[in-house]
């Protein structure tokens, strides 16, 4: 096996990046795997990273690293004391690393670890050929699912967990963003017996894919009253339900809005600051749940990725917007940044 590896690294404090053909592949501890990296698709995470905002500066002290953590890949090497993979086996990965010992982990909830360490952003990820993964976070990817869909499904965990915390069946939900993970959400929302789906987004190309995965409604956010189009849709009642891909404030804020009194607001998307909210009359007289949520449940809600995917009609195959070579990294920001709809992936 060769020695060094080809990646994508934070070098430092600051925006920017790095592309190297010098970095040693990875040494893996005893209850690690290492993974040949298959496909790693570029997220908003990333270009925070990238851009080197508030959230990646609080989060980002072991500098430099390889970032990257929507990934798939074949696992090429086992821990010692990992029993449940061996050599050959094709996985996905969790992301978040929990603890073990912490109150949330203890009680059931270690996606919310008080001590949690992220894949790709506090250790090292999958902008590489290799990777280190602990053999706790990784996913066997089923019979049939490329490796390209596999490196999508870390996002299309966190639109699914929105989607199971707004319990659609039966009702009118509101989806406001439409990049990769609200188009997955949207997917969701269908398999998971929405009756309607309302999907806002300030691209017409977005939108268009919205369609394609499923939605009934579709209102540039850019061009058109979001609540006038909700209420219109819903007679005068508003939506049942919203689930927030976008983090954009004013999003947020139209999205409480076209509730009904009663309905409830999940927010995945993160908002790159502070939000004003008119408590009083958004929130308490309407008597609206406002939750948001991280990430995905480990592990139900890989269950249900797995199942959706199993579901008939439902294909991630809209969601693809490019696969790019390592080396090509910038282009595929180029692309993120025009507002190309779609996941951009790395093949390395």
């Amino acid at each position: 096996m060769e020695t060094t590896m080809r990646g994508i690294c934070k070098m430092s404090a600051g925006p920017g990046w790095e592309y190297r053909t010098d970095l040693p592949i990875p040494q893996i501890g005893d209850g690690q795997v290492l993974m040949k990296v298959h496909a790693t698709a570029v997220c908003g995470t990333d270009m925070h990273i990238i851009a080197w905002n508030e959230w990646a500066a609080k989060r980002m002290k072991d500098l430099p690293i390889v970032f990257g953590h929507e990934t798939a890949g074949e696992v090429v090497q086992v821990g010692a004391a990992v029993k449940n993979l061996k050599v050959g086996d094709r996985i996905s990965v969790e992301t978040h690393i929990p603890c073990g010992r912490c109150f949330q982990c203890r009680t059931g909830n270690p996606h919310i670890c008080e001590n949690m360490q992220v894949f790709g952003v506090s250790v090292p990820g999958a902008f590489a050929e290799y990777a280190p993964v602990p053999a706790s976070c990784a996913v066997p990817l089923a019979e049939g699912i490329s490796y390209e869909m596999g490196s999508m499904l870390e996002a299309m965990g966190a639109g699914v967990h929105g989607v199971e915390r707004a319990d659609v069946q039966g009702k009118t939900v509101l989806v406001s963003g439409c990049g990769p993970i609200g188009l997955m959400a949207i997917g969701a929302c269908r398999v998971h017996g929405a009756a309607k789906i309302v999907a806002c987004d300030l691209f017409d190309e977005k939108l268009a894919l919205a369609k394609t995965m499923g939605a009934d409604i579709t209102v540039n956010s850019g061009k058109e009253d979001v609540i006038k189009a909700v209420l219109d849709a819903t007679q005068g009642h508003g939506a049942d339900a919203a689930v927030d891909i976008s983090g954009s404030g004013r999003a947020i804020v139209a999205g409480l809005r076209s509730l009904r009194k009663g309905g409830t607001l999940v927010s995945v998307g993160l908002p790159d600051g502070e939000i004003p909210i008119n408590l009083t009359e958004d929130i308490i007289y309407r008597e609206i749940v406002y939750t948001g949520i991280s990430g995905r449940l480990m592990f139900e809600t890989w269950d249900d990725c797995m199942n959706i995917l199993r579901s008939p009609g439902f294909s991630l195959e809209p969601v693809i917007g490019g696969t790019y070579p390592l080396e090509d990294f910038q282009k595929a920001i180029d692309a993120i940044n025009a507002g190309a709809p779609g996941k951009m992936i790395l093949v390395p």
